[in-house]
């Protein structure tokens, strides 16, 4: 079997996939790859299944050996890395000899970046998914972040290495934005029309006290009008949380899943990608779209991403 050494493990890097859908009811939330688009895209590079595990790096990479050699791509924010001291460069397959080492520095764009591998990273499936739920410590590599000597079992080098790479108008179409378009949500009807220009006219800024389970936010206060008192229901990726103090919380992909607070609005599902981008002190804005151009959009995405040789320089 082929391993993976971690030398460093970095600030947070987890073993993620696709996620697992479906396990909401039973208070599961789908965890999985923070940036789907990026993960589907470096998979594809290698000829693995789009939701194939590989690492999820937040902020800061980290240093790992490979002793049987591997076939790698590195998708998602740059973080500056070398093989054996050489750079490396994104949206491209690379061969690592047996024995080579792959370092990671901090990131120069967005917050995550994903090392995916030939075969894919080979743990247990929990639920049906490889990917690690850090809040229950379920699945990926024991339920937790990577640790400094863990051995992860990989895939087998590829024999022939495929030499293409990300296209850079597929790049420029799926880039992550610092705009996130929204729906309506289910209790916008609980805030005020001025609210609503406010939430829409306003900048709001990402927290240090984000994670994996929400984005925190920071700006003008967005009070609620309502008088009573919510009772709890169920809650989707992306939908935007306002607490009592009337700032925002967008929820993501460790999010509980049923919530008191009521939900002004929710992200679209082709712009969830740019929330697992985001970074502590980045400054945000929202802009309504209609279900129709959601459903659009979201058509769109998933036809550039199954479009084969089209995504390929």
């Amino acid at each position: 079997m082929n391993f993976l050494v971690v030398e460093n493990s970095g600030l947070l890097t987890t073993v993620q996939d696709l996620g697992r859908d479906g396990f909401g009811p039973l208070g599961v939330s789908p965890s999985g790859a923070a940036d789907p688009v990026a993960l589907r895209l470096g998979n594809l590079l290698l000829g693995n299944e789009p939701g194939a595990a590989a690492l999820e790096m937040t902020l800061d990479g980290g240093s790992f050996t490979f002793p049987g050699g591997a076939a790698i791509a590195l998708a998602g924010a740059d973080f500056p890395a070398t093989l054996n001291g050489r750079p490396v460069e994104m949206w491209i397959p690379h061969a690592v000899h047996p024995g080579a080492n792959l370092t990671l520095g901090q990131t120069r764009t967005g917050a995550r970046c994903y090392l995916c591998i030939a075969g894919g990273v080979q743990v247990p499936a929990f639920l049906g998914s490889a990917s690690t739920h850090l809040l229950s410590g379920l699945g990926g590599f024991q339920g937790r972040a990577l640790r400094k000597g863990d051995l992860l079992p990989i895939g087998t080098p590829m024999k022939v290495l495929r030499r293409n790479k990300i296209a850079l108008p597929v790049l420029q179409a799926l880039k992550p934005g610092k705009l996130l378009r929204v729906n309506v949500g289910p209790q916008a009807d609980w805030f005020s029309e001025e609210t609503s220009r406010t939430l829409f006219q306003s900048a709001f800024r990402v927290s240090e006290e984000s994670d994996r389970t929400g984005l925190r936010l920071e700006g003008p206060a967005l009070k609620t009008t309502a008088t009573k008192e919510m009772i709890s229901e169920g809650v989707s990726l992306g939908a935007i949380q306002i607490t009592p103090s009337g700032q925002p919380i967008v929820l993501f992909v460790e999010q509980q899943t049923a919530g008191g607070y009521p939900k002004i609005a929710n992200v679209i599902g082709a712009d969830l990608h740019s929330i697992g981008q985001l970074r502590p002190r980045n400054e945000i804005r929202f802009a309504q779209v209609s279900l129709e151009e959601a459903r659009s959009l979201w058509i769109a995405q998933q036809e550039l991403l199954r479009s084969g040789e089209k995504l390929f320089a």
